[in-house]
């Protein structure tokens, strides 16, 4: 019998070559054991204390965890920065959206560090609990000075209330300070009560305002400018530069109406460009001459103090209401209580006044 030719299809099914792994079997475990593996607060510290970027970015991590067992941690971190810390001068700088906060910030820092500075840019912005995220700090917007190997920029932490947000800012500046950073800048987007938490934490407290905006004095809180050690007019280049110089003579005749302030300083008004840099080094030696008076009739280390105090006590006010809240025992209770408030069975106060009295019999 004649042999018949097997015909072969062109469609058949081979075994395929085994793709070559992207990674060693070893490297991945390793990679794996890496990210399992969380530093110890000794080695944190000792980065830190280093001048190592990581590890205080690790470490300002480990103090925005809403994690309570990562609060002990965070705490021993913190406790031994602080000896290191005090060192810097903290300035705080706010202003309204589209004020151009991020384009002066970048051409400020990109100054300082021109000068020998070591800058640390942080926010504290409220906003981020709705979004999870920030508007502030923006890397992305300041690419310039991300690049600076004597900058570092954070973005906002987020959080529940301004109070846990500004709390975490405050101990990322004992981080930062400890690290070696000499010059801490702290942003606020210039809505809310967020300049109230900034200037609670800052030596200098300036405010950022543009010409033409219609508002030059209005729409303006009165608190703002009590809380200013200077204001700028920003974006004054081109044709915006006589709107500026006339914006700069109405905010130094307001200032004059203000009583004086404690530490003797007498607010200034200036215009700068972010885009042409005029006007930038005018800001730090307005801020200079600040620091000189301050330190010499011994406002600067008495407002130091005061700012401690403050912050101890904020602490304590964000923990009892985080505890309140958090409570096993109240959480029916306070659900109950609402809807009877709702409902006017019981007044907000009889309410409260019982949950209150349900919370310390625990």
């Amino acid at each position: 019998m004649e042999n018949k030719k097997i015909k072969h299809s062109a469609l058949q099914v081979k075994d395929g070559v085994s793709p070559p792994e992207i990674i060693s079997s070893s490297a991945a475990e390793h990679i794996k054991n890496l990210k399992k593996k969380q530093p110890s607060s000794a080695e944190l510290i000792s980065g830190i204390l280093a001048g190592n970027i990581t590890a205080l970015s690790r470490a300002i991590t480990l103090v925005e965890s809403t994690n309570v067992s990562h609060l002990a941690k965070a705490n021993e971190v913190i406790n031994a920065c602080l000896p290191h810390a005090n060192n810097s001068v903290r300035i705080g700088i706010t202003g309204v959206p589209g004020v151009g906060k991020s384009t002066f910030i970048e051409a400020f820092g990109k100054y300082l560090t021109g000068l020998g500075k070591k800058v640390a840019v942080l926010a504290v912005d409220p906003s981020s609990t709705i979004s999870h995220g920030s508007i502030l700090g923006d890397k992305t917007r300041m690419e310039e000075l991300v690049k600076d190997t004597n900058a570092y920029i954070r973005p906002s932490a987020s959080g529940e209330t301004l109070g846990g947000v500004a709390r975490k800012t405050r101990e990322a500046i004992t981080l930062c300070e400890a690290c070696g950073f000499d010059t801490i800048i702290i942003e606020t987007v210039g809505v809310g009560q967020s300049e109230t938490a900034v200037h609670s934490m800052v030596d200098f407290f300036l405010l950022l305002k543009i010409s033409g905006a219609g508002d030059e004095l209005q729409g303006i809180k009165r608190g703002i400018m009590e809380m200013a050690d200077a204001i700028v007019i920003n974006k004054a280049d081109g044709d915006n530069i006589k709107k500026a110089n006339l914006a700069k003579t109405e905010f130094n005749r307001a200032l004059h109406l203000f009583p004086a302030k404690k530490s003797g300083w007498t607010p200034t008004t200036s215009t700068c460009s972010a885009i042409t840099h005029d006007g930038i080094d005018a800001v730090w030696e307005t801020i200079l001459k600040f620091l000189e008076l301050t330190k010499n009739n011994g406002y600067f280390f008495e407002k130091r103090k005061e700012q401690n105090q403050y912050w101890m006590l904020e602490t304590i006010n964000e923990q009892l209401k985080l505890n309140f809240y958090n409570h096993p025992t109240l959480l029916k209770l306070l659900e109950e209580n609402k809807k009877a408030v709702q409902n006017n069975e019981i007044s907000p106060f009889a309410a409260a006044q019982l949950l209150l009295e349900t919370y310390f019999k625990k």
